[in-house]
């Protein structure tokens, strides 16, 4: 809902922020001198074009000056405090390594602690102008919804919500005033719709169900009348069950997607590829370069075969790869059909030790290095396993829409290890569909953490 208060905030918060900081660094410098702390010269001329690069630097990584970021007040206060702490730690971290023999620590304190209190007073005398704009001066766009159905609902109440919105109300929504042919309903709709115009309403969003958009034209004609922009929203959520996407190809093609899967935007997935890579090299070079030659000697003393196990498992898009764990059985033949369970036999004591802490798993950083694998997702079953929970559980496959994991939500939440109760690998995939839709990176470094508190307490499910 774009005014013109929210687009000139997007140019006079940076403005107003940027000159703010250059008088709080200047009378912080001379604060400190009149303090007794001598401050070099240096650091007023050279240093002050630094600390605002780092501040434009951090803007841009909050995205505190977006219009997203610019939307809502809470928005704007977390991107500021998330900024000034960022500035501090890289500031700090330049004046104290390249800084000169005279420098005084003291110039940050006072600097921080400035700029701090500036902030307060700023983003309070900004919130205050926000709201004599909105309640006296009522610079917000007037809006009213037309259809009173689930979607409809669903628009009033959203933009009830939104500050720069002035939610009209609803206008009345009957069959007849689609057309003409109804001349009673359009009658009243039609007065309806004089009076929201008349009353500073400048949109109508109107929800309408996709048979009735064949029918709008005299709709279209009277709102013309009255200068009243129409806004269709098609109400098919009882087609369609939310949440729902709709997307335009080429900017002309409307396409509905019905799962919201973050992983499928590029810069998410550019995301996660560089968080797998990063961390299982230094997963490979700081712990599996010393702790695997140690295991495999443990392996090899006590059972006779290969060091590592590699499975065929069900991949993304359903495609088999070779996912490789320390092995912790004896070698079998039927470690391709059947899950371990509790007591098993077939497993060796180190590998008892392997399964209960995870430290079976670690092998699979090479699969996520060459890609095969992520570090968190779904975790990546036997193709026999896989043939037949897809036959029973209907969404079973959604899982494969992305790759398998070392850890996941599932996981992290209790649905590890043989699935033997009734539901267990329904819960699982419940968790693994969550994740699919609602990936962020900082849930990726929450299951990590999860992972870890898990690996040291131990799992009752690890087996």
């Amino acid at each position: 809902m774009q005014t013109r208060y929210l687009y000139l905030l997007r140019y006079i918060l940076p403005v107003t922020d940027v000159l703010m900081l250059n008088l709080v660094y200047f009378l912080s410098y001379f604060v400190t001198n009149s303090l007794g702390r001598f401050v070099s010269y240096e650091l007023l001329q050279h240093y002050v074009v630094v600390c605002n690069l780092i501040w434009l630097f951090n803007a841009l990584l909050f995205g505190l000056y977006t219009e997203y970021g610019a939307r809502r007040v809470e928005r704007i206060y977390r991107g500021t405090w998330r900024c000034v702490l960022v500035h501090f730690v890289l500031f700090s971290l330049y004046l104290l390594f390249l800084r000169d023999n005279e420098f005084s620590r003291t110039f940050l304190l006072v600097f921080y602690g400035m700029l701090a209190i500036a902030f307060v007073i700023n983003r309070f005398l900004g919130t205050v102008i926000q709201l004599l704009l909105v309640k006296k001066f009522h610079v917000t766009k007037k809006i009213a919804v037309m259809g009173n159905n689930p979607t409809g609902k669903r628009i009033a109440a959203y933009l009830e919500k939104q500050r720069n919105v002035n939610f009209y109300g609803f206008i009345v929504d009957h069959p007849g005033v689609y057309s003409a042919e109804n001349k009673v309903a359009a009658d009243i709709a039609v007065a309806e719709m004089e009076l929201a115009a008349a009353d500073g309403v400048e949109d109508l969003y109107v929800s309408i169900a996709p048979e009735k958009m064949a029918a709008i034209h005299d709709l279209v004609h009277e709102a013309d009348k009255y200068l009243l922009r129409l806004k269709f929203i098609p109400d098919i959520a009882g087609t369609l069950a939310a949440p729902y996407t709709i997307n335009y190809m080429g900017g002309e093609f409307p396409i509905i997607t019905l799962r919201n899967e973050p992983l499928e935007i590029m810069g998410n997935r550019f995301k996660k590829r560089a968080f797998d890579v990063v961390f299982s090299l230094l997963v490979i070079v700081f712990l599996l370069s010393w702790l695997f030659p140690l295991i495999a000697i443990l392996i090899k003393l006590q059972s006779k075969g290969p060091v590592l196990f590699k499975q065929l498992r069900s991949g993304r898009n359903d495609e088999a790869f070779w996912c490789y764990k320390f092995r912790s059985m004896k070698v079998n033949l039927s470690s391709d059909l059947k899950q371990a369970s509790k007591e098993d036999d077939r497993i060796t004591p180190i590998g008892r030790f392997l399964r209960k802490t995870s430290i079976d798993e670690l092998p699979q950083f090479f699969n996520v290095l060459y890609g095969s694998m992520s570090v968190v997702g779904p975790r990546p079953h036997m193709l026999s396993h896989t043939e037949e929970y897809k036959a029973i559980i209907s969404q079973f496959m959604v899982r494969h829409f992305m790759k398998p994991g070392i850890t996941g939500w599932a996981q992290v939440n209790g649905f590890r290890g043989e699935t033997k109760e009734d539901g267990a690998m329904e819960k699982r995939v419940e968790h693994d569909i969550y994740y699919l839709e609602n990936w962020t990176g900082m849930l990726d470094v929450k299951i990590v953490f999860m992972t870890v508190i898990n690996m040291i307490r131990g799992e009752d499910n690890a087996y």
